[in-house]
């Protein structure tokens, strides 16, 4: 029973195709007419007519046959520069470039560390070595940037006391 109707199905759809097939060759014959029409003896391909035969590839089998003024290498070359960037997109979705950035907490770490015990970067990330924070000292040199001058502004002579 299923056979049968998988049969009839394919039946009509080969119906449908082959009335399909001609109206989408002359849509592509007179788009091409069209743009030979407005832009003259050498017409430029803009960006809608290069959508259009990509969007005709994607439909219809026999695309390249109704082909004049294009070759159908660019047809796929264009198809393949269209999604080029949404290809990029997903690889690159959810990864950020780079090394990932130091927490907030490590970064407190390090600035008191610096600020209490007046303690050097290559000093402090030895001192992180064995608390197991996997840090390098140019990172640890980039969290101190404003904390030695703030150090410096506050520290002076020492009052009477």
């Amino acid at each position: 029973m299923l056979r049968m109707i998988w049969i009839v199905f394919r039946a009509l759809g080969s119906a449908l195709r082959s009335r399909r097939d001609p109206v989408l060759e002359n849509l592509a014959l007179r788009q091409q007419r069209g743009v030979f029409k407005a832009r003259g003896k050498h017409p430029r391909v803009r960006p809608a007519d290069r959508a259009f035969r990509v969007v005709l590839r994607r439909f219809w089998a026999r695309w390249a046959d109704a082909l004049v003024f294009v070759k159908p290498d660019a047809v796929v070359r264009w198809h393949r520069a269209g999604f080029k960037p949404y290809r990029n997109g997903l690889s690159r979705r959810g990864r950020r470039a780079g090394r990932p950035p130091v927490e907030a907490e490590i970064r407190d770490l390090i600035r008191r560390t610096a600020l209490e015990n007046g303690r050097s970067a290559p000093r402090i990330h030895g001192e992180l070595g064995p608390l197991d924070l996997d840090v390098s000292e140019r990172t640890v040199s980039r969290c101190l940037r404003g904390v030695r001058r703030r150090a410096s502004r506050g520290a002076g002579p020492p009052g009477p006391g």
